[in-house]
């Protein structure tokens, strides 16, 4: 097995961009981000619905449920509100970070027992997106980004990535289910649109994966992601705003958008990185 010092070193000569004292200027900036900004909101309305209904899906059924999911629905709100602010992101960040990663980890039990059950992967991968975002405000947040908090960033893209190669088999497994959630009225079809998406997650994660077209191919995962906010869960919160999976859901799908977004904000700043020897030759 490769020495992680030595993968490290790699991936930090690999990117340029992320050893300069002026790429590190500019990925100071992420704390301006506005992916950061929707990200916290997101979470703090997913709290603010895990406290309304006492429940968090991702919980499954741990014992003293109820009790967790009120100190869950905490960190997700206090860690919501740190992120709107600078001085604070890195901890919002952390504590963000860490609740979602142990609530991918509940899922871990059920994957190894019912292992061709794709939505349980699918599950975990949901909530790894958003410690992905959260390893990227973590690493971005600060004034100056010293290397080893570049290449963190640069890990959450990755892992990011990943997520999405499971939101396209998500959808591939689940291919009628998905067409479901189309409304109607869109032309040409149901049908077309699930295997549309699922082709676009599919060459989003090769781009984020290889970095052909990264940026370009996270701006777009966003907007789609957004898309399937407006277009389904808004409708169905104004059909019924009494039903928790339509809050939950709401949520947690502007959540993984702002992850996204957090990406395409990153990835744009060391775009900028990079170019900036060229500019101020």
């Amino acid at each position: 097995m490769e020495h992680p010092s030595a993968t490290s070193g790699a991936l930090a000569q690999s990117h340029p961009a992320l050893q300069s004292p002026a790429s590190h200027r500019i990925l100071g900036k992420m704390k301006y981000s506005l992916g950061r900004y929707v990200y916290g909101l997101a979470l703090i309305g997913s709290g603010i619905c895990a406290f309304a209904w006492h429940d968090i899906d991702a919980l499954g059924n741990v014992p003293h449920r109820e009790i967790l999911t009120h100190i869950a629905a905490t960190v997700e709100i206090l860690g919501g509100v740190a992120v709107q602010w600078p001085r604070t992101a890195r901890a919002g960040a952390v504590a963000l970070g860490a609740i979602y990663f142990t609530f991918a980890l509940l899922g871990v039990p059920l994957i190894i027992e019912h292992p061709l059950d794709y939505n349980n992967f699918a599950n975990f991968f949901e909530q790894f997106s958003f410690v992905s975002g959260a390893a990227i405000l973590y690493a971005c947040s600060g004034p100056i980004a010293p290397a080893r908090t570049a290449r963190l960033a640069q890990i959450g893209c990755y892992s990011f990535g990943i997520c999405v190669v499971s939101f396209a088999l998500e959808q591939l497994f689940n291919l009628s289910a998905t067409a479901g959630f189309v409304p109607k009225w869109i032309p040409p079809g149901r049908m077309f649109w699930a295997i549309a998406t699922t082709v676009a997650f599919a060459l989003a994660a090769i781009a984020l994966l290889t970095g052909f077209t990264a940026l370009l191919a996270s701006r777009l995962t966003t907007a789609m992601i957004v898309g399937f906010g407006l277009l389904v869960w808004l409708p169905a919160l104004f059909a019924d705003r009494h039903t928790f999976e339509n809050w939950s859901e709401g949520a947690e799908t502007l959540a993984i958008a702002a992850s996204a977004w957090i990406v395409a904000d990153f990835l744009g700043h060391r775009r900028s990185a990079e170019s900036a020897p060229a500019t101020l030759g």
